[in-house]
């Protein structure tokens, strides 16, 4: 029995492999906004490397631990709100990614997201959350 393809974590509507399973194995992302995307996913899949390979190095920490997180968060959802090109190679993405931490109720992350463009590739720099 053949397992069903996974769908997409980002709420795209796809399934995973077609999706922002791609960028995960190492295609560059095509826009700040589906890099954004693929990276909610990996926080989802809990995918600490692909995180940390796709934050700019002026401003990634040096490592993540998401599966020693407690409690960990469950993710319920994203929604993109915009995604604007100030120049070629740089971009806004503002989204907000809906969770759940431990029993408690779901909570917003309300986040304007900066990226940048280097060597054909989109990196997150750093954001403003409320």
């Amino acid at each position: 029995m053949t397992q069903a393809p996974l769908a997409c974590p980002c709420g795209s509507g796809g399934k995973l492999d077609d999706c922002c399973g791609r960028w995960h194995a190492g295609q560059p992302a095509p826009t700040a906004e589906a890099l954004m995307r693929s990276r909610y996913s990996a926080y989802v899949l809990g995918l600490d490397d692909y995180l940390l390979s796709t934050w700019h190095t002026d401003t990634r920490p040096d490592a993540l631990d998401l599966a020693s997180q407690s409690p960990k968060p469950t993710w319920l959802g994203l929604s993109v709100k915009r995604h604007e090109n100030p120049s070629p190679d740089t971009a806004i993405v503002e989204f907000v990614a809906r969770m759940r931490i431990g029993g408690g109720s779901a909570q917003r992350m309300h986040e304007v997201s900066r990226f940048v463009r280097e060597g054909g590739r989109w990196y997150y720099v750093d954001g403003d959350v409320s």
